[in-house]
């Protein structure tokens, strides 16, 4: 019965170191897995700074296309009002023109 006692600790070793490799072997991917994840989030934290950059330039641009078209609004106004008050004095000179013939 020694022999079997021998046999079956043998086994029961055999199986715990088995066991063992593989803890061991899920823990390194479970540490590989999340390096991994680690590097993927480095990478999204740089894509997404990144695009908010690209989003504060981009914000920073509407607003002087904004200012300027207000600007040009503006510009465009004044001329249309001159314009039209030309108009007005040349119609109005022309009438007078036309009273003292």
């Amino acid at each position: 019965m020694a022999k079997t006692d021998s046999k079956s600790w043998r086994f029961e070793r055999q199986v715990n170191l088995s066991v063992l490799v593989q803890l061991l072997l899920l823990a390194s991917l479970i540490v590989g897995s999340w390096v991994n994840l680690q590097r993927q989030l480095d990478l999204l934290q740089r894509d997404v700074t990144y695009l908010c950059r690209c989003q504060e330039d981009l914000q920073q641009k509407l607003e002087s296309l904004s200012a300027k078209s207000i600007s040009y609004e503006y510009c465009l106004r004044t001329l249309e009002k001159r314009i039209c008050e030309a108009d007005i004095v040349e119609r109005f000179s022309e009438r007078r023109i036309e009273g003292e013939q």
